[in-house]
């Protein structure tokens, strides 16, 4: 069985999750407390950090992007990028823009502010960083709106990866309450159906220790 390491709200280790459960490929989830930096694990990884898939033959892969195009290649029945050059370049446009933009000005702080800063015992929430989060979540929830005006989906006419990213991230966000959908009707739509997916049930029961997660988190109809 392939085993995938994993932190709470952790949106790499979610984007990971979803794609397996998308291609129908079966895994363990394991909680890896990465800043106990365990002799095993930082054998698996030296980097110390999820996500890290272990598959059945023992071969190990860590960073998700690395593990996403991994599983695009190794399992092709679901595809997941698209069918041509520029199809999967507009995909990968869009994984980048979440997982590095969306990810530095909104996942870092408020997730990282508000709930991993506590885990971790690195202090107390930043304050500014937590305003310009809030301020900077409008602009992202604009252009998924943007995109999906003329667009089934983020990246075009199929669910794909760029969706399972921006998902992953807003999820995240999303438990802690501090996705303002209601100035986004657009965006909601789009993630009302993103979270209705077989592939995400998993993440919407997810459980944080000590925290409750916002009502519209588990809430398909929210």
């Amino acid at each position: 069985m392939r085993t995938l390491f994993h932190l709470w709200l952790h949106p790499f280790s979610r984007k990971v999750r979803i794609v397996l459960a998308e291609k129908g490929l079966e895994f363990d989830l394991r909680l890896e407390k990465t800043w106990e930096r365990r002799t095993e694990f930082l054998a698996l990884n030296p980097a110390g950090d999820v996500p890290v898939l272990v598959e059945p033959d023992g071969t190990v892969l860590s960073n998700s992007w690395v593990t996403c195009e991994y599983l695009e290649e190794v399992y092709p029945q679901v595809n997941l990028l698209g069918d041509d050059a520029l199809q999967r370049a507009e995909t990968r446009r869009l994984v980048s823009w979440f997982d590095v933009k969306f990810n530095r000005e909104v996942t870092e702080n408020l997730v990282g502010e508000k709930m991993m800063k506590r885990f971790l015992k690195l202090g107390e929430p930043h304050g500014p960083s937590i305003r310009a989060g809030h301020a900077n979540i409008h602009y992202h929830l604009d252009y998924i709106g943007f995109l999906t005006e003329k667009r089934t989906w983020l990246a075009g006419d199929r669910f794909s990866l760029a969706d399972i990213a921006a998902a992953a991230h807003i999820s995240a966000v999303d438990y802690i309450g501090d996705v303002p959908w209601e100035e986004h009707e657009a965006a909601r739509e789009w993630y009302a159906r993103a979270k209705s997916r077989p592939s995400f049930r998993a993440i919407l029961e997810d459980r944080i220790p000590g925290f409750v997660p916002a009502p519209t988190y588990e809430n398909v109809d929210f």
